[in-house]
């Protein structure tokens, strides 16, 4: 197919033109209703319904069905879906359509909390593994090889594997190990790819979970490519999965008046990695490399390189990465996330043909003062023995116990009762039903004292938490 097309942008764009009378919805009447911003107004007139000559997302025939054709051409998979409510609705369709009621589930334990609410609203009954702690990202890896083994030698009739990759520091593992010995006992194997839309190209030296055997995968095309937010894709990559069930899945949580700026926007995402070239890659390495070098001129910095090359992280010395994520938007420079110990920045591919991105960000970084607010960072252990671990109370059971807010120092050895998520990147601290230990509620502690932000139905920041009676 011709990825240079871009099916529904073309349409979409051929409408626009025709300044047409709007006496359908959206209520702006293509921006002529209500808005004096004259810059959002102009974007306005691409907002529009489902029109004729412009297809629906929930049953395509036309300029979508051509457009997720490619998306799928270019991804060689069986099908691919656009998505408007982001890879949380890929992850929620992906497991409600492979998995049915208490079945036993494994999970790659630094999931997103998307994949935890797909679980709980599948009523599964989740096994979770922990992952080998990267010492050189200080993060949460990937899980081992012998870590799923260990768990197909305690738990039968398995029917999923969900993993996370790369993870969101860039982090890569042995996947394709991981779905070979989990294909072996014919689990299907779901993979959470929102950080990986970019691995596919042939220019990058890293393999999507796509090619490496995963039997669906969702993409945040919104976070690498240059899609609006809420921009996804959903990939099928086998016959173990059933398309039927993902499609209908789909129309159940995907809403009924999709986005079509967002559409558009992902059948361009869609064509910008088609068309990235080997002379667009050594393009942005070159940039990276000149911006690498800026960082590493900082004074009380040390920067990492991730396995993903579009992934850096700037650890600072005499701080921690809350203070330092403070220091550089006072500046204007605003990182992907932070932790206690770095700030995690994100590259953008480049076109050859573009002004670099990066030389203008990296005069504000020249022009910096000496970053260096002491902070104690303090860490917490980074390993757990027991790698291998279901939930104390069932989703089942949990719809029918009563909750309590204790004090937090009381609350080690407790169910949680609710969900405590460091956002970004949302990943669970605390799932539901899940055991507190002494660790993890150290390492609460910790990030409270930085100033980390939660999301969750907790009492924080009075202390206290929700734990099951």
């Amino acid at each position: 197919m011709n990825q240079k097309l871009t099916p529904l942008y073309t349409a979409l764009k051929n409408h626009v033109r025709k300044k047409s009378y709007s006496f359908h919805v959206p209520g702006h009447k293509n921006g002529e209703v209500g808005w004096n911003n004259e810059a959002f107004r102009s974007f306005l007139p691409y907002d529009v319904t489902e029109l004729s000559g412009l297809d629906d997302l929930h049953a395509p025939e036309d300029v979508i069905k051509n457009a997720e054709s490619l998306l799928s051409d270019y991804y060689k998979t069986s099908e691919s879906y656009f998505l408007v409510g982001g890879s949380t609705v890929g992850n929620l369709a992906m497991i409600l359509a492979t998995c049915n009621e208490n079945d036993t589930v494994f999970v790659q334990r630094n999931c997103h909390k998307s994949v935890l609410n797909g679980l709980k609203l599948a009523n599964v009954n989740p096994i979770f593994l922990d992952p080998e702690w990267d010492e050189h990202t200080q993060s949460p890896g990937g899980v081992s090889v012998s870590t799923l083994k260990n768990a197909l030698s305690t738990y039968d009739g398995v029917k999923a594997c969900i993993f996370t990759y790369p993870t969101y520091y860039g982090v890569t593992y042995s996947l394709e190990s991981l779905i070979e010995v989990a294909h072996e006992k014919n689990i299907v194997v779901l993979v959470d790819e929102a950080h990986g839309p970019h691995l596919r190209s042939e220019c990058l030296p890293l393999l999507s979970a796509i090619q490496l055997g995963a039997d669906i995968v969702v993409h945040s095309a919104h976070k690498i490519l240059p899609a609006m937010t809420m921009g996804s894709f959903l990939h099928i990559n086998s016959d173990r999965v059933s398309v039927e069930a993902v499609k209908t899945y789909l129309s159940v949580l995907q809403s009924s008046s999709p986005s079509y700026p967002i559409m558009a926007s992902l059948d361009i995402a869609r064509k910008f990695i088609a068309s990235f070239k080997e002379v667009d890659w050594r393009y942005t390495m070159e940039e990276r490399q000149a911006f690498l070098e800026v960082l590493q001129s900082m004074e009380g910095m040390e920067v990492i390189e991730c396995n993903d090359p579009i992934k850096l992280l700037l650890r600072p010395i005499n701080t921690t990465g809350y203070a330092l994520q403070k220091a550089l938007e006072q500046f204007n420079i605003f990182p992907e996330l932070a932790d206690p110990y770095q700030v995690l920045l994100m590259v953008p591919l480049l076109r050859h043909t573009e002004e670099s991105y990066l030389r203008k960000a990296a005069e504000v970084l020249k022009n910096l003062p000496a970053i260096n607010v002491p902070h104690a960072v303090g860490r917490t252990s980074s390993t757990n023995a027991d790698k291998i671990k279901a939930l104390s109370i069932s989703y089942r059971e949990a719809k029918v116990r009563r909750k309590t807010l204790v004090n937090l120092e009381n609350t080690a050895g407790k169910v949680s009762a609710e969900m405590v998520i460091p956002y970004p990147p949302g990943i669970p601290l605390f799932m539901e039903g899940e055991t507190i230990s002494e660790a993890a509620l150290q390492q609460l502690r910790l990030l409270i004292k930085q100033g980390a932000h939660f999301q969750g139905n907790h009492k924080l920041e009075h202390g206290k938490l929700y734990v099951y009676d």
